[in-house]
């Protein structure tokens, strides 16, 4: 039973874990700041880690599924990590579990599992666990949710029944791996770290020869607040919470200075119905701009549960015949 809606634990969460086969992939690229740091983070927690994010930024594509025609272009991989003419995909040249590939993040996920994974794992080993992210740049609520690539590799993920988590954080600088300062203040790190923290939590007692992390169709948003140098907001608490209440949506306004149109946030009842899951819960939005973590759960089965669908399905009942409704109906 739920005593409480909130939950926290500790930034410096010990990993008593054995160590896991992950997957790490972004939206941001692979070469940039957060996905390197966290792939150092989990390595040294002793899980055994593949990176391939996409060659370039791929943000705002949600799960569209994108893959190459031709090797690398103009102007190169992000940060110019990659030189046009590069084939599509490839590795690191110091080290062959950090891969890049010049496609969308659900497509760059898709193409991990199916064609990367099965050169650096034995056939006898399994991904226990995607991690998408840290993104640069909050994801909250259900519109970010769909919008999202980081959330996009995530949910992909999830459909190919492999458990999957996505994190985001706050700090939305778009920076390469190579500016990382090595501080532990450095909100890089600070994000590797606490991501190494959840996955440490998550998979705490559990035998993942036996079981699997998270049930079958299920992942986790996590969105980091805003934290680094200057901002006292550096070990926030992981909190409990649901993708709707205080989320937004566009609403679209014409710039009077461009005549072109650009958009502000609406909060509306629409976006914040709350349908499934916990009704207690706080939402992911409102939690975040504190100083704390949220953690929503969310399933890729996105029916309506079925209190709700069954008025709209009865009233119509005449367009399907009884023959095509279920049993019981």
């Amino acid at each position: 039973m739920l005593r409480s809606a909130l939950f926290t634990l500790s930034a410096t969460l010990a990993v008593t874990v054995s160590g896991l086969n992950i997957l790490l992939t972004n939206d941001d690229s692979w070469a940039s700041a957060n996905v390197r740091a966290t792939y150092e983070a989990l390595k040294s927690d002793g899980h055994k880690v593949l990176l391939v994010g996409p060659a370039v930024q791929q943000s705002g594509k949600g799960g569209t599924s994108v893959f190459p025609t031709v090797n690398i272009t103009a102007p190169g991989g992000e940060f110019g990590s990659i030189p046009v003419g590069a084939p599509y995909f490839g590795h690191d040249a110091l080290d062959q579990n950090i891969w890049y590939f010049n496609g969308t993040p659900a497509a760059t996920a898709l193409f991990a599992l199916d064609v990367i994974v099965p050169t650096r794992f034995r056939t006898d080993e399994k991904i226990d666990l995607v991690v998408s992210g840290p993104n640069e740049g909050s994801n909250l609520g259900p519109f970010l949710y769909t919008l999202s690539g980081t959330i996009g590799a995530a949910y992909a993920s999830v459909e190919r029944s492999i458990p999957a988590i996505a994190l985001s954080a706050g700090n939305g600088t778009h920076r390469s791996f190579t500016t990382n300062t090595g501080s532990k203040t450095d909100p890089a790190n600070i994000a590797g770290r606490l991501t190494a923290n959840f996955v440490a939590a998550l998979a705490r007692g559990v035998n993942t020869k036996k079981s699997r992390l998270l049930p079958l169709g299920v992942g986790i948003g996590i969105n980091f607040p805003t934290f680094g140098p200057g901002n006292p907001c550096v070990a926030p608490p992981f909190t409990l919470t649901r993708l709707t209440g205080g989320a937004t949506i566009d609403k679209v306004v014409i710039n009077p200075a461009t005549g072109f149109p650009t958009f502000t946030n609406l909060v509306t009842d629409g976006i914040n119905v709350k349908l499934n899951g916990l009704h207690n819960l706080p939402g992911e939005t409102v939690v975040n701009a504190g100083c704390k973590t949220s953690v929503s759960v969310f399933s890729i089965d996105y029916d309506a549960p079925t209190a709700v669908a069954a008025p709209v399905q009865a009233h119509l009942l005449p367009i399907f015949g009884k023959s095509q409704l279920p049993h019981g109906f």
